[in-house]
């Protein structure tokens, strides 16, 4: 997710109805509160996901236009404790490296112009492209998340992600990535795990964003994805993964940023996905949830803002998800 300034964001919240207010000084206090609650037995149970989260947080944060909520120089110091001397990073130190761990790695990195900090303090930044590149099955193209095997188009997407911002594409095979991601292609214009899998709109996501980041959206039937794709929009005007499943918050970034990519963002209904972003989120002590009444969590509070950016709602700052 890379972000840009873009014209046409003059409006503020503060000229809308307050039940069309995003609550951005709620939210910056809530991500900000995360890494306190360490006497809560939430706080621990989700370690395992402790980068991530931190990538979550610092982008909703950009997104609301504020930068410097969190400490520059702890997250830089944070990141590169969860590294290991192969170069992968881990959920938090000591755990074991993984792909998705370290495109988070990097997402944080290149989001607070400390990139150089992987030569600085690190292995550097070649030997996190070789622990990325070492991922790739070299028969199907695909990658494995981490040196156990599992596969899964999740891992792909999240490699050419990490290695774009790198600029080392040229350590993979891009081509045989490619053919992979098609062999992936489902009968609704979808794509899954694997080939064979079930359409889902995370594979999507993730397959649409390797395709656009090495610009082979070629390869895409554009109208019949998009028409699965909106197909996902339900009567309250969210978005699910896959048909007859409930709406969720996070999928307006998913969904939203996958028609965006194929520039099909307004097969949707923008202004009922908007409204239910905003009844997701509780407007007194921050955050989002998944759905309306729900508990709030800082995943669906990135992809909430970040689906509410891709719609153009006003006072946040543009997110380019091509």
């Amino acid at each position: 997710m890379s972000l840009a300034s873009a014209p046409g964001r003059a409006a503020t919240s503060a000229e809308l109805p307050d039940e069309l207010k995003l609550a951005v000084d709620a939210h910056v206090r809530y991500i900000q509160s995360l890494d306190t609650r360490r006497d809560e037995i939430e706080y621990w149970m989700t370690e395992h996901l402790r980068l991530n989260g931190l990538y979550w947080g610092l982008t909703a944060l950009h997104l609301m236009g504020k930068p410097d909520a969190l400490p520059r120089e702890d997250t830089i110091k944070f990141v590169m404790s969860c590294q290991h001397p192969s170069g992968g990073f881990g959920a938090a130190p000591r755990h074991d490296a993984h792909v998705l761990y370290t495109v988070s790695a990097v997402q944080i990195l290149a989001t607070i112009d400390a990139l150089d900090e992987l030569d600085k303090q690190g292995p550097g930044k070649l030997a996190v492209g070789q622990f990325i590149a070492n991922l790739q099955n070299q028969v199907t193209g695909t990658f494995a998340g981490d040196e156990w095997g599992e596969e899964d188009t999740r891992f792909l997407g999240a490699a050419l992600n990490a290695l774009s911002l790198l600029h080392m594409l040229n350590l993979v095979d891009v081509p045989k990535a490619v053919s992979y991601i098609a062999s992936c292609a489902n009968f609704d214009g979808g794509y899954g795990i694997c080939p064979g899998a079930e359409s889902h709109s995370g594979q999507i996501f993730a397959c649409l964003g390797a395709l656009s980041i090495v610009d082979r959206l070629d390869v895409v039937d554009v109208d019949k994805l998009a028409a699965w794709l909106s197909e996902r929009q339900v009567e309250g005007g969210g978005l699910n993964g896959r048909p007859e499943k409930l709406e969720d918050a996070c999928y307006s970034w998913w969904v939203g940023s996958s028609l965006t990519m194929l520039g099909r963002l307004d097969w949707i209904d923008k202004d009922k996905l908007v409204g239910f972003i905003l009844k997701c989120q509780d407007p007194v002590r921050g955050g989002i949830a998944d759905r309306p009444g729900n508990a709030v969590d800082v995943f669906h509070t990135v992809f909430g803002v970040a689906g509410l950016s891709l719609l153009g709602f006003p006072g946040l700052e543009a997110v380019d998800a091509r």
